[in-house]
């Protein structure tokens, strides 16, 4: 039983030594804990961004980069970075909005409406993040394919697949993306969601509070 709980038991306390606490008491409890899950919910978009970075710039040293030029990708992937991280700031800055919308909040159906707002965003962060990884992992498959079966490529490929192998080599290929995906999912899940439902149990006791 958390601090809040325990409020809410001595405010619905009709007999014995302690005091019965007000409306006021109760809602600035569920305000301090919604403002520090929306804080750590915007720290923890800043953690996400730097381990990104620091995993882009140790992965894509100079052999990295050949390859992407001799592939004539350097453009495309080079616009994809600058996409994927103005939308990464965007959603940051969102957090960061929210964050300061429940600090100045001061009455309890604006409180409702922020922690909702809250919620939204962190869900469709989450499908972005998951909506992205898969389009890039279909993108980067499909070239693969394009390039394995151009008969215009410069250099001849070592391999030679039939009909079968390609069905089995699309089927493990689509299970492997599938699996990683879920993977991410699952994570998001752990690292959001036990944030989100103590948002969501926040705001299902402000609604019984207005009532």
């Amino acid at each position: 039983m958390d601090e809040l709980d325990l409020l809410k038991r001595d405010w619905n306390r009709q007999q014995g030594n302690y005091p019965k606490l007000s409306f006021d008491e109760i809602y600035k409890m569920i305000w301090k804990r919604s403002h520090s899950i929306v804080k750590w919910i915007f720290y923890i978009s800043i953690i996400e961004l730097i381990f990104a970075t620091i995993l882009n710039i140790a992965f894509s040293g100079d052999k990295y980069w050949e390859d992407i030029e001799k592939n004539n990708l350097k453009e495309i992937v080079t616009v994809l970075y600058i996409l994927s991280y103005a939308i990464t700031f965007y959603f940051i800055y969102r957090f960061y909005k929210n964050y300061k919308m429940i600090s100045t909040t001061d009455d309890a159906a604006t409180l409702m409406k922020n922690i909702l707002r809250t919620r939204k965003t962190v869900k469709y962060y989450i499908a972005y993040v998951l909506i992205s990884t898969g389009a890039t992992a279909i993108g980067l498959f499909s070239y693969m394919l394009l390039n394995h079966t151009n008969p215009d490529a410069k250099e001849i490929s070592k391999y030679s697949f039939e009909m079968m192998d390609w069905v089995k080599f699309i089927g493990i290929s689509v299970l492997i993306l599938t699996l990683f995906l879920g993977l991410i999912w699952v994570f998001y899940r752990l690292l959001y969601g036990i944030l989100l439902r103590r948002l969501k149990k926040n705001y299902i006791e402000l609604k019984k509070l207005e009532m």
